[in-house]
């Protein structure tokens, strides 16, 4: 469950430079107090007070003006929807994806039945101002079932260079899609659903973990990010992130070393280390204020503290090849 806890990290005091050195490539999250106990955070970035506003699963979400101190901003859905129980008996929410688009917020986000299930809907709200509570849902999207060898959770919006929209989500079973949605609507351009596969542990019948994809446009290039392994299990937990890029939405994707994303390829940027564990469930984003900055948004759990899943946020540069680096 959700629950107030204060911690307070140390935030590296000296930038890292392009080409960074190894020894330097897991730094510690940034600054975070309050209410910081968060699981797939998707970070909504403001033009007006609070600036900033955290969504993540169960529902939850955490608003702050400085992007250091948070608190409680109340469950996304105040009255859950119906249709959320047909697909999770519970009626809970995962990875919520926020941005804005086309003069309103949008709001992507999950219902299963559980890890192994295969039963998965994606779900979509708008709001007129990004806030919690604020948000008008407008049903199902895309949904899976047990054997149709794919599954309808963590999505991510990405607007293109050309104005076009598109999808990410999956996890395990065929690993990463990405379909084209009406910018209109928010919805799939097709039905029955066309999506394509984008990235995957290996070829199947393997399956190790890949999930909880976000592509980011930088420079020429499509950055797909990408949790590995597992997340969810405390001090077990090993989900680490990594990332590939392509010149076009629907890839291919491959990373730095020309390893394809469809056969296990991508390049480590963040994993466990110190009392950081299992760091993941990330999304990027960009932060316009001061001098302006991309971000490295993620959940990790914290050694000292029981193991609970904490808040990360750490800003985010690229080196002279184009590649990213946090610090």
């Amino acid at each position: 469950m959700r629950k107030t806890c204060t911690i307070a990290l140390a935030l590296m005091a000296t930038a890292l430079t392009a080409g960074a050195p190894a020894a330097l490539a897991y730094p510690a999250p940034g600054t975070v107090t309050g209410y910081t106990v968060t699981h797939d955070p998707s970070l909504l970035v403001r033009d007006s007070a609070p600036r900033y506003v955290v969504y993540s699963t169960h529902n939850g979400s955490a608003i702050s003006q400085d992007r250091i101190s948070f608190t409680n901003g109340g469950p996304i859905f105040p009255v859950k929807p119906a249709w959320w129980t047909q697909d999770n008996l519970s009626g809970d929410l995962w990875a919520p994806d926020a941005s804005f688009h086309n003069g309103k917020y949008w709001l992507y986000y999950a219902v299963s039945q559980g890890s192994g299930a295969g039963h998965s809907s994606i779900g979509v709200a708008t709001s007129d101002s990004g806030l919690p509570g604020t948000w008008t849902d407008g049903g199902r999207i895309i949904t899976s079932y047990s054997g149709d060898g794919f599954n309808a959770i963590d999505p991510n919006l990405l607007v293109d260079a050309q104005g076009r929209w598109w999808l990410t989500f999956g996890s395990f079973w065929g690993g990463i899609y990405i379909t084209e949605l009406n910018p209109a609507t928010g919805t799939p351009t097709t039905s029955p659903l066309v999506k394509t596969n984008i990235a995957q542990r290996f070829a199947p019948p393997a399956s190790d973990p890949i999930e909880g994809a976000t592509i980011y446009q930088h420079g020429g290039y499509y950055y797909l990010f990408a949790s590995f392994d597992y997340c969810c299990r405390g001090a077990a937990s090993n989900y680490s992130i990594h990332v590939g890029r392509s010149t076009s939405p629907t890839g291919p994707y491959a990373d730095a070393a020309g390893t394809s994303m469809m056969q296990g390829g991508g390049t480590l940027l963040l994993k466990s280390h110190d009392y950081v564990t299992g760091p993941g469930g990330q999304s990027v984003v960009w932060d316009s204020a001061g001098p302006g900055h991309d971000l490295l948004v993620y959940h990790y759990y914290d050694s000292r503290l029981n193991y609970e899943p904490f808040l990360g946020i750490n800003l985010m540069a690229w080196d002279a090849n184009g590649w990213p680096y946090i610090y």
